[in-house]
């Protein structure tokens, strides 16, 4: 018995896997089953490409690496896949509307390869989403900086990128053996694609078709999603409450998001109206009610009495959702020399302690004349001005006294500086101490003698001089 696989079945949607990881994700997600999408594999590696199961298969460079992968390095990913990207457009056209690129990021096939690919498809009109793993902190640091450097040049070239981090993936399910944390690795890219891709292609009662998907998704930057499935009683709120704590998130908040994707689907256990109710309730107080909600409904016998709760966030601010303050730089005032500034002084009251508003302007840059200022310039010879009364003249003189014997010493003499003491230079009274000599405490003490009666006398036998 022959079965003919279905080669040249039409589909708008496109899942292609880059590299290694890429091609992976890509088995596995063929092997799972998505409805309503074709799967591309794409790989320097040609004994990889003779392992999957996936019919269309591309060999990135086939003249520059010859088959044997690209050695981790990102550049030869990179010519390699420019190599053959003719044949990727080829496998893309006809119809397609958007496309799935997935990858690891750090290796050399996927990191330096899977930009090239989103910017072609990007370039031909296509609906771009990149769904990418930055690698394990084990993997070592080398491999991190080149994912690093990879995931920026597929902000560049995607429409919208959601990134799921393996060591997240590494928290939630603990110490598994090798195999099983890449193959969760793979579970997780499936998610992504399998629940943004069967929102399209999976029919419902409140549809959502391919233009809701591309009105959030297009020209979105970084996105994030979330699923969750749950069942029994309060399904509906354990549901998307699993959605926003999902890995795929990475610990991110759906808050301040633009634009938010939602897909109800149900099993032989319709959704009900008030689980409608409170689950987009709950999104939108998540994400704030600025946010723009476009949710839709369908059926997949499957889930049976689950519910299953799909939810994309995109259009977030720049730089960790925050809006960029712009500080306005101020204009320089500049003033000419011939245009003299003035300033402002105010002329003392008889009354020592008044004032008044009258102003002052004088010219700051012509020597100014001060003779008429008694405030700013006392007057060393001569008598006392004698509009002066005598209490004015008794104050003037104590604050001269006292000014005087606050100053300091002055003298040129180190020696000076050195033996005598920086109060006496100062002319600080000190008061005055006992010597540890002297005796400040009584040492009388009252007796009462049998015979003579009361006696004050000196030494008191409970206290002695002697140093313990």
């Amino acid at each position: 018995m022959k079965f003919d696989a279905p080669k040249n079945q039409h589909s708008i949607i496109k899942v292609i896997g880059v590299g290694g990881g890429g091609s992976n994700a890509v088995n596995h997600m063929f092997r799972q089953g998505i409805v309503g999408v074709n799967f591309i594999v794409c790989n320097t590696d040609a004994q990889a490409l003779l392992q999957s199961p996936i019919p269309i298969q591309i060999q990135l460079g086939p003249a520059l690496t010859e088959g044997r992968g690209a050695g981790s390095q990102p550049d030869v990913g990179k010519n390699a896949t420019i190599e053959s990207i003719d044949e990727i457009k080829k496998s893309l056209s006809g119809g397609t509307k958007m496309v799935f690129i997935t990858a690891g990021m750090g290796g050399g096939t996927g990191t330096g390869g899977a930009p090239i690919v989103a910017k072609a498809a990007r370039e031909m009109g296509i609906l771009t989403v990149g769904i990418v793993t930055t690698p394990f902190s084990f993997e070592g640091p080398r491999r991190l900086q080149q994912a690093q450097k990879g995931i920026e040049e597929m902000k560049e070239s995607v429409d919208t990128l959601i990134i799921i981090s393996n060591d997240k993936l590494r928290e939630l399910h603990g110490n598994l053996a090798l195999s099983n944390a890449f193959s969760r690795a793979d579970d997780v890219l499936t998610i992504a694609a399998k629940g943004i891709a069967e929102i399209i292609t999976v029919p419902g009662y409140v549809n959502v078709d391919f233009e809701d998907v591309n009105t959030v998704m297009r020209n979105s930057g970084v996105a994030i999603m979330g699923l969750g499935v749950s069942d029994g009683e309060d399904r509906a709120m354990k549901a998307v409450k699993m959605a926003l704590a999902s890995p795929l998130l990475n610990n991110n908040d759906i808050r301040g998001a633009k634009h938010i994707l939602l897909n109800i689907t149900s099993g032989t256990k319709e959704v009900l109206m008030d689980e409608v109710a409170d689950i987009t309730n709950h999104i939108q107080e998540a994400a704030g009610y600025s946010a723009d909600i476009i949710w839709g409904n369908c059926v997949d016998e499957a889930l049976q009495e689950k519910i299953c709760v799909t939810v994309i966030a995109t259009g977030f601010e720049p730089k960790g959702n925050t809006k960029e303050t712009k500080h306005e730089k101020q204009d320089r005032v500049i003033l000419s020399l011939d245009d003299a500034p003035t300033y402002s002084t105010r002329k003392r009251n008889p009354d020592l302690y008044g004032t008044t508003d009258e102003k002052k302007h004088a010219d700051l840059y012509n020597e100014a004349s001060h003779d008429n200022d008694e405030n700013l310039h006392p007057k060393h010879q001569g008598k006392v001005n004698h509009h002066s009364n005598e209490q004015q003249m008794k104050i003037l003189l104590e604050r001269r006294k006292r000014l005087r014997g606050l100053s300091m010493k002055l003298t040129s003499d180190l020696n000076e500086l050195e033996n005598e003491p920086a109060y006496k230079r100062r002319n600080v009274q000190l008061e005055e101490t006992p010597l540890s000599t002297d005796e400040n405490m009584s040492k009388y003490s009252l007796f009462d003698d049998e015979k003579k009666g009361p006696e004050i006398k000196k030494r008191n036998p409970f206290l002695h001089d002697n140093v313990d």
